[in-house]
C-alpha cells in the first residue's frame, strides 16, 4: 500500500519489543484518590484498595502505550521516505501510518482494542507531521495559552483560567525534538549556547521556548494561539468587555487620528483591543505595523507589516524594532501601528506621534493609566537619552491623547477597565482626565467579579475635535451611572 512513501535502500531493522523496552518513560502522575469533603463519608478501606489498584493499573497501560509509541514512531521514521511525503495528502500518508503500524504490532504480536488503535494511530501521525502531544491542544478552540513545565507538566488556559492537561511528553529529549522541528521551520536555532527562542508557528501562534541548562527542571515552551476568527467591537462588547457608550467613544477618537496607547498586564486583551480599535480606521489611509512577532490581523487594504529579527549565529544580522520604525518613517506611513512598545524604540514612536502621523497606536505593559506615563517616560531614560524629565513630560503629553486600560480580573474574565485622557501639563506635572472606568461592585458565589462599566461625569476633552469631524457625541454618554 504506497510503497511509494516508503524507503527501498535499507532493510528492515529488528527491534526489541515494546512490552520488553528497559528504559520506559516516566508516566504522568496516578491520580490521587480525591479527599473526603465536608459532611462526606470517607471511603471504607477497601473503596481506597481498589482505587488505588486502578490508578497503578492505569498508569501501567500508560507507560506500556508510550513504549510502544516510541517503538513505532521508530519504525515510522525508519520505514517513510520523508522527502517523498511532502506530496502526499493526508489520507494517503494516514493510510500508509496505518499500514506500517499495523504490520508492526503483528510483528510484535501486540493486541489493541479499536479505540487503541485510532488513538495511536492519531498520535503516530502527529508525531510525523505535526508537532507531537501538542497538535491535539492547538486544534481546540477553546484553549488560548500553551504552557509547558517540562515533559510531564502541560497547563492549558481557557477562559482566562489554568488548567493542569493529562497530556505528557515521553522525556526531555521528545520535548526537546518537538522544540527544534518548531524553530527550524523558521529558520532558528536553540540549544546550550542560545538557550531561549521566539518564533512563530505556522498558523500564526506566538511561541517562546527556554531550555536547559537555564531551565531546571525540563524545557519551559509558551505558545499563544493565533485566534483565527479576530474579534470585532462588537464581539468585544457582546463578551462584556466593555458598553455601547465606550464603543462610541473609541470609534470618534480613532477616526479623529488621535493618538492611543493600550495599557495592560500579560494577557489582559491589549492585542485583541488593538485590532478591534484599528477596525475603526478608514480605507483610504496607508498603515504600517511593526512586532516582534506578528500578531496583528488588521482588515484594511492598505497595511504594510513588519517584523523583527534576532541576530544570527554570529550575534549579527538583527533588525530591531526600532530599526524598522525609523524606516517605517521614510514610507510615508499616515499611521504607525507597534505591536508593543518595550525599549529603545519609544523615543521614535513618541516623535512619530509629533510629527504628522496622528492616529498611530501601540501597546505597553502597564497596571493604570499613570503607570503607563511612568513606564514611558522609564523607557525614554532606558534608551541613553538625556533629556530633563519635564522636557520628556512635555513630550509624551503632547504625543499621546488616550490611554485604554485592559486587565485581566480574578475570575479570568477581560475589562477595559479604564479610558483615561491626558490633556497637557500643569507645571512638571502631566494632567489626566479620567472618562470611563470599570467598578467592581462585589463577589457572586461562583467566583465571578460583580461590576459596573460607567462614565466619571468629565466631558471628553475632545469633544469639539469629535464635532468637527462629525462626530457629535451625545451628552449623556458622559453621564455617570447613579449609584443603586
Amino acid at each position: 500500500m504506497f510503497s511509494r512513501y516508503r524507503k527501498t535502500a535499507e532493510p528492515a531493522k529488528t527491534t526489541v519489543p515494546a512490552q520488553t523496552a528497559g528504559n520506559a518513560a516516566p508516566a504522568a502522575a496516578a491520580p490521587v484518590a480525591p479527599k473526603p469533603g465536608i459532611g462526606r463519608k470517607p471511603m471504607a478501606p477497601a473503596q481506597t484498595a481498589a482505587v488505588a489498584v486502578a490508578a497503578d493499573k492505569d498508569k501501567k497501560r500508560k507507560e506500556k502505550m508510550s513504549e510502544l509509541k516510541v517503538e513505532l514512531h521508530r519504525r515510522l521514521l525508519d520505514n517513510l521516505n520523508l522527502s517523498a511525503l511532502e506530496h502526499a495528502s493526508e489520507t494517503e500518508l494516514r493510510q500508509e501510518i496505518v499500514a506500517i503500524s499495523t504490520e508492526a504490532l503483528e510483528e510484535m504480536s501486540v493486541v489493541l482494542n479499536k479505540e487503541e488503535r485510532v488513538t495511536l494511530y492519531q498520535e503516530l501521525y502527529h508525531e510525523v507531521m505535526g508537532l507531537g502531544p501538542l497538535e491535539p491542544l492547538l486544534k481546540d478552540d477553546t484553549v488560548n495559552d500553551i504552557l509547558v513545565n517540562g515533559p510531564q507538566q502541560i497547563f492549558v488556559e481557557r477562559a482566562g483560567k489554568l488548567q493542569l492537561t493529562d497530556i505528557t511528553f515521553k522525556d526531555e529529549r521528545h520535548l526537546l525534538r518537538i522544540i527544534d522541528k518548531i524553530v527550524s521551520a523558521v529558520g532558528r536555532r536553540v540549544d546550550e549556547s542560545n538557550p531561549y527562542v521566539d518564533a512563530r508557528l505556522a498558523d500564526g501562534s506566538r511561541f517562546n521556548a527556554m531550555v536547559p541548562p537555564i531551565a531546571v527542571d525540563g524545557s519551559l515552551v509558551s505558545i499563544r494561539k493565533f485566534k483565527k476568527d479576530k474579534l470585532g467591537i462588537d464581539d468585544l462588547v457582546r463578551f462584556g468587555a466593555f458598553t455601547e457608550e465606550m464603543a462610541a467613544y473609541l470609534q470618534a477618537a480613532v477616526s479623529t487620528r488621535l493618538n492611543i496607547i493600550v495599557s495592560g498586564g500579560t494577557g489582559s486583551g491589549k492585542t485583541t483591543t488593538l485590532n478591534a480599535l484599528s477596525s475603526f480606521i478608514d480605507n483610504s489611509e496607508r498603515i504600517l505595523t511593526i512586532e516582534d512577532t506578528a500578531e496583528l490581523q488588521l482588515q484594511q487594504v492598505h497595511v504594510g507589516r513588519m517584523e523583527s529579527r534576532p541576530a544570527n549565529v554570529e550575534g549579527k544580522g538583527a533588525v530591531t524594532q526600532r530599526d524598522c520604525l525609523r524606516n517605517a518613517l521614510r514610507m510615508r506611513p499616515d499611521r504607525i501601528i507597534v505591536g508593543e512598545t518595550r525599549g529603545e524604540e519609544v523615543i521614535d514612536m513618541l516623535q512619530a506621534m509629533n510629527t504628522g502621523h496622528d492616529g498611530s497606536m501601540t501597546t505597553i505593559h502597564a497596571n493604570s493609566a499613570r503607570d503607563g506615563v511612568s513606564r514611558l517616560e522609564n523607557m525614554v531614560a532606558m534608551a541613553g537619552i538625556e533629556m530633563p524629565l519635564k522636557a520628556v513630560r512635555s513630550q509624551i503629553a503632547s504625543a499621546v491623547n488616550l490611554i485604554v486600560q485592559a486587565s485581566r480580573l480574578q475570575d479570568g474574565s477581560r475589562r477595559m477597565t479604564s479610558i483615561t485622557e491626558i490633556t497637557g501639563m500643569e507645571g512638571e506635572v502631566i494632567s489626566m482626565q479620567e472618562v470611563f472606568r470599570y467598578e467592581r461592585l462585589g463577589l457572586a458565589p461562583d467566583g465571578k467579579i460583580i461590576g459596573r462599566f460607567t462614565a466619571t461625569g468629565v466631558r471628553s476633552h475632545y469633544s469639539d475635535r469629535f464635532k468637527q469631524w462629525g462626530f457629535d457625541l451625545p451628552p449623556s454618554i458622559y453621564e455617570p451611572i447613579a449609584a443603586e
